[in-house]
């Protein structure tokens, strides 16, 4: 997500070049003119494959893709969807095999969208998706609550594969940790999809540890998505020695700072505009106090980007990519030219001295204001109740 959000969008038209002219070597040099976040060109080589990992026994792409700006309403008025579809293909078209979403996202619509793209790729593509909130059905509202009892997961499973047009889900997430439901009765139920053939994959998102222990040993996690990039490195501390030693993957969301680690956001920066509210707004890292203090990352990104002929958001998902051979970056865009930016970071490497180097700088800036707003953060690092 490159774009600033108050003005200057120039996605429109950008379907309208042919996918094939959109090679790595040449992004940044044909944007500059165009648009002032490219301000260093990106690598000169061009990806001829992208590379698979493992979350688990499931094998995806390298970098995978976030659908939920693309018509849920978070971060910018939903897209056009014929625009999607095609940007849906063209991730699929250069090798984009992981995609993900959630009946929340929308809710329903972004689900809907993935499975209507994806349905001429079967076979070829793994899409993630999430269960966990108590939605109003009648109004398509989600009431603020969690609710993860086994009977509500395998209704929102059954809705799921028909939204997804799939026999079986590949990866099914827990979406946040229900502080009312048991950690194994959730496992179980996901056990018995598992068995029932609807669902291939068992995944936490944002767990307490002692929980996704508990979860494990009911049923293998394959991954478990949490927030994770230079803005946010809270899963160094103790969840990635825990993943290592469970053979989880880490699926990294928000790998580019929710657009701030693009350069192109600063204090000046708004979210909200006529008609649209972005939740950003209210997001405590999105002040114009917190924003003007975290700039000196972005300065380190800058540095690094001249060093590498890359951009500051590339700098990001390569340095992400460097940190453990198991870690999946999802980076959501509705703009196809971001798209191909975001897959040149693995034409970017580090050597040891580098990364090392990278890393102590980063390390060295504080980063100012909390990275969720209260409600969402006390969801975040939740124990299930103990099963009785």
């Amino acid at each position: 997500m490159r774009k600033t959000p108050v003005s200057g969008n120039n996605e429109q038209g950008m379907f309208n070049l042919e996918r094939r002219e959109f090679m790595v070597g040449g992004l940044a040099l044909a944007a500059t003119a165009m648009l002032p976040r490219f301000a260093f060109s990106a690598p000169a080589k061009k990806l001829q494959t992208i590379p698979r990992r493992k979350l688990g026994a499931l094998e995806i792409s390298a970098i995978g893709l976030g659908c939920m700006s693309m018509n849920s309403g978070n971060y910018n008025p939903p897209k056009d969807k014929g625009e999607m579809i095609r940007l849906l293909h063209a991730a699929v078209d250069r090798g984009i095999t992981y995609f993900d979403t959630a009946e929340v996202y929308g809710p329903f619509v972004n689900e809907a969208l993935v499975g209507e793209a994806l349905v001429p790729c079967k076979g070829k593509v793994v899409i993630g998706t999430k269960f966990g909130w108590e939605m109003d059905y009648a109004t398509g509202r989600r009431t603020g609550g969690l609710n993860s009892r086994p009977e509500h997961i395998k209704s929102v499973v059954e809705a799921s594969l028909k939204r997804l047009r799939v026999e079986a889900i590949d990866l099914l997430y827990q979406h946040r940790v229900d502080p009312k439901v048991p950690i194994e009765d959730v496992a179980g139920a996901v056990k018995e999809l598992i068995q029932q053939g609807k669902v291939k994959h068992f995944a936490l998102s944002e767990p307490g540890m002692q929980t996704l222990r508990r979860a494990h040993a009911v049923q293998p996690v394959a991954a478990v998505q949490n927030e994770y990039s230079l803005l946010w490195r809270g899963p160094e501390k103790e969840e990635f020695a825990i993943f290592e030693e469970l053979g989880i993957g880490l699926v990294a969301w928000s790998p580019l700072g929710v657009g701030f680690l693009t350069g192109t956001i600063n204090e000046k920066t708004r979210f909200d505009t006529t008609g649209y509210t972005d939740y950003r707004l209210t997001n405590p890292r999105f002040t114009p106090e917190a924003l003007k203090a975290n700039m000196p990352l972005i300065d380190l990104l800058r540095e690094w980007a001249r060093r590498k002929e890359a951009t500051p958001a590339q700098i990001s998902l390569a340095w992400l990519l460097a940190q453990k051979p198991w870690i999946v970056p999802i980076p959501g865009t509705t703009n196809l030219q971001h798209l191909d930016e975001n897959l040149g970071a693995l034409t970017i490497r580090f050597t040891p001295a580098e990364l090392s180097e990278l890393n102590s700088a980063a390390s060295k800036i504080v980063v100012q204001g909390q990275r969720l707003r209260k409600g969402l953060l006390e969801m975040s690092g939740q124990e299930a109740p103990m099963k009785k």
